[in-house]
């Protein structure tokens, strides 16, 4: 017996791919801001009080998440990893930088739709 072909475009696939590489490419973009040592982001880190150090540790976090989301096998791991930095800039710019903090939700948003479509099947 043979299965009948899936018909229709691959949308869920297709999602999962365009938000992978969207936010992958920010959070590249974003680390290489902050490990190139762009004054915006040397100086923000500066109003933030942690220390230049904590600048670099964010780059690299941004860094292994950007890589590790654009790796199918990786990437719920790599969103974990991004939400977490999200998730710390959200409360950098509310509480102590006092910056627009929408997109911090709205990526936010994304990167819990990129774990909850690459892991909403293993559950059933």
């Amino acid at each position: 017996m043979t299965s009948a072909p899936t018909s229709g475009f691959p949308v869920k696939t297709t999602a999962i791919w365009v938000l992978r590489v969207l936010l992958g490419a920010a959070f590249l973009m974003a680390a290489y801001m902050k490990l190139s040592s762009n004054p915006q982001m040397v100086a923000e880190f500066d109003s933030v009080g942690l220390g230049q150090w904590f600048r670099y540790v964010t780059g690299l976090l941004e860094l292994a998440g950007g890589i590790a989301i654009l790796i199918p096998a990786t990437s719920v791991i790599g969103a974990g990893i991004l939400l977490c930095v999200d998730a710390g800039a959200f409360v950098a710019q509310v509480f102590v930088l006092h910056i627009d903090w929408i997109h911090c939700i709205v990526i936010g948003a994304l990167l819990v739709t990129v774990i909850w479509l690459q892991t909403g099947n293993r559950a059933r």
